[in-house]
């Protein structure tokens, strides 16, 4: 299927102007991994350049799939026509309409740095804007597979209690986002639009399918448009990439862990570290285990893997990037936040 017309994407880059952050972010990354894998023996001696390769190393190979997905389901969302983006969400204009969104995200299998680029997509395909961010704060660690890993790790009564709380904390901020939107306070999604009286999904659909010609150009095109669509998140995760070797490298983990206990400083400082360390889905839910089972402290657990969606700088410049606005931007932490907060205080009150 083809859209029937394509909007200017928002990420359109200046001709002739080079993206710093974009390419320093990948040779740094290039650099920092060979290193490891060429050269690792060789800089054994020097303590912190061996620690950092082998962080971005790590990092890397555990990130690449989600970002590889990401780009697929991207270049898959530019060639669906903004009608059906609308008709499969539903209206963003009431609780179904987030609620799909939020389910959308809980059962869609990709770690935090591929979601981002399904998320700024679907926004520039027509999603309201509390549509987006139910999406994004339910999908970072909700997929099948890392909730059969967070199951086996706290066990399933946490995981179940985890999984509930951030779809209300989801459905809860994409109300309130879309509230705000409509009082004028953000701005409205541009790319909205509403569905034609007499379209019909599924025949749609058919005709859409039997009228594209799968060839070669069809996928060289596919191909091109997931990687120039997907260009303006790349550079935020690979940037967090180099960050998170540096704060791994830096700053011991495990020392932190210690003072993780179930205490108003404890909670404070879980969202602390959550806030500074750019940690995939699939690095946080170790940690977020640890500080359950360790510390013993379920609230800090959960209020670590959702810190890390609510205020995550990668999250909030790719908000930024995609709606052209701080202020929405910022109210992803602003809304979400005291949520988290409270909830995980409650977690550890009555663990």
């Amino acid at each position: 299927m083809n859209a029937h017309s394509h909007t200017p994407s928002c990420h359109a880059e200046q001709k002739g102007k080079i993206d710093l952050l974009l390419w320093g972010s990948i040779s740094a990354v290039v650099i920092l991994y060979g290193i490891f894998w060429l050269f690792r023996d060789l800089v054994v001696d020097i303590t912190w350049l061996h620690s950092l390769s082998g962080a971005v190393y790590t990092l890397m190979n555990t990130i690449w799939w989600g970002i590889l997905i990401g780009i697929i389901m991207v270049a898959v969302l530019t060639k669906i026509p903004r009608e059906f983006i609308v008709a499969i969400l539903g209206s963003g204009s009431g609780i179904g309409g987030i609620i799909r969104a939020t389910l959308a995200g809980v059962l869609l299998d990709l770690c935090s740095h591929g979601i981002l680029m399904v998320g700024a997509k679907l926004y520039e395909r027509g999603a309201s804007a509390g549509q987006v961010i139910a999406f994004l704060v339910a999908s970072p660690w909700n997929s099948f597979s890392l909730t059969l890993v967070l199951v086996a790790l706290i066990g399933l009564k946490w995981t179940l209690a985890f999984i509930g709380f951030s779809v209300v904390i989801a459905v809860i901020s994409g109300l309130l986002f879309d509230l705000f939107v409509k009082k004028g306070v953000l701005p409205a999604n541009p790319n909205r639009s509403d569905l034609p009286k007499d379209f019909r999904f599924w025949p749609a659909a058919k005709a859409g399918m039997k009228a594209t010609q799968y060839d070669g150009a069809y996928f060289s095109s596919l191909f091109s448009e997931g990687l120039s669509g997907s260009r303006p998140v790349l550079r935020w995760i690979l940037f967090g990439v180099v960050l998170a070797g540096l704060v791994q490298t830096f700053l011991d983990t495990a020392s932190m862990q210690t003072w993780f206990g179930p205490t108003i400083a404890g909670l404070g400082l879980t969202v602390l570290v959550a806030t500074i360390m750019e940690v995939c889905s699939e690095g946080s839910t170790p940690i977020a285990a640890d500080l359950l089972n360790r510390a013993g402290a379920p609230g800090n657990s959960f209020a670590f893997l959702m810190t890390g969606v609510a205020t995550d700088y990668t999250e909030i410049m790719i908000l930024k990037e995609t709606t052209k606005s701080w202020k929405f931007a910022l109210f992803l932490p602003l809304i979400s936040l005291p949520q988290v907060l409270i909830i995980s205080w409650l977690m550890n009150m009555i663990r």
